[in-house]
């Protein structure tokens, strides 16, 4: 029963004060948050659907059509060595790249400064790679669900993030430069990531697709800021006590083709083990400049349009 009948004829001017207005209260009585946790993955060089810490979905499609509404800064860490299945949480960790969280005890701090610690030098980790390691949260929404309110939370490695990509397939750094180039909001157009088979480990690039309609955008700005979208891109170790272990699956190499055989072979299951994300390629690391938070835009970008069918790095 709705609020609007459960006790009859009520002012509706009182009742129009709850338009819009999220019961967490009711929620918290009812014993439930009522909040639904998204998230996409890319383990398996698959897009992977998880509610709720099930996997719903597998998608064929090599590319995702998604509008980022919001991202949080490169964050590191640092995992102990690996014990074939066990699942365990980062013994150190950073948000800001700079120094250790506060929330990581003294005990099993690496170092005061990340730029000064034995983490964070090629070779620590495995062949010439740094055994801490970046990555960066995004929080997406599917183009044709945007009215629908439903933000997922992408992780991304170094390899999707750093480097100069080429046209039309640029990691996360580059595509963003290339929008700011011509002055472009990335809330405001519909980004395509596409998985880059060809990589040892799951990598993601991004290009333009279209510019998003008004109704569109006003949805997108509309969860820019929500609970869902910062909780999508909030670092939470805690995570990993609950044995989620999907972050560092989120690293792995791809499993190797089988080679054919000259005679055909009974099918025997393969167990591919999840590498920790020490392991991960290694990527040149540039020097991480803070700045402060994006104002959000007054209102829609106008000539976006023009700008986004002229748009050439040429």
């Amino acid at each position: 029963m709705s609020a609007l009948t459960l006790f009859g004829n009520q002012d509706q001017n009182a009742l129009a004060l709850l338009d819009g207005l999220e019961d967490s209260l009711t929620s918290t009585l009812s014993g439930s948050t009522g909040a639904v946790n998204r998230r996409i993955s890319i383990k398996g060089n698959a897009w992977r659907e998880y509610i709720n810490g099930k996997e719903v979905r597998v998608a064929e499609e090599r590319a995702l059509n998604v509008v980022i509404i919001n991202a949080a800064p490169l964050n590191r860490m640092f995992f102990p060595p690996y014990k074939e299945g066990e699942v365990a949480k980062p013994i150190c960790w950073t948000s800001d790249t700079q120094k250790p969280d506060e929330a990581v005890p003294a005990e099993s701090r690496q170092a005061n400064k990340c730029m000064d610690c034995p983490q964070n030098i090629k070779g620590s980790g495995q062949g010439e790679s740094r055994a801490c390691r970046f990555q960066q949260r995004i929080a997406v929404m599917l183009e044709g669900n945007l009215d629908k309110g439903e933000v997922y939370q992408v992780t991304l490695p170094s390899t999707s993030i750093f480097g100069d990509g080429e046209r039309g397939k640029w990691p996360l750094q580059a595509f963003g430069r290339h929008l700011k180039a011509h002055n472009a909001h990335a809330i405001s157009i519909v980004t395509e990531m596409r998985l880059d088979l060809n990589s040892p480990t799951p990598k993601v690039t991004f290009n333009h697709v279209r510019q998003l309609s008004t109704p569109e955008l006003q949805a997108c700005l509309a969860m820019r800021d929500h609970a869902d979208t910062i909780r999508a891109i909030t670092l939470n170790v805690s995570q990993f006590d609950a044995g989620n272990k999907d972050d560092k699956e989120e690293f792995a190499p791809a499993p190797k083709a089988v080679p054919a055989t000259k005679a055909p072979v009974k099918a025997i299951p393969v167990v591919v083990e999840a590498t920790p994300i020490r392991d991960e390629v290694e990527v040149e690391e540039p020097k991480v400049v803070l700045s402060k938070k994006t104002a959000p835009p007054s209102a829609p970008v106008e000539d976006l349009g023009s700008v986004v069918g002229d748009w050439d790095d040429a």
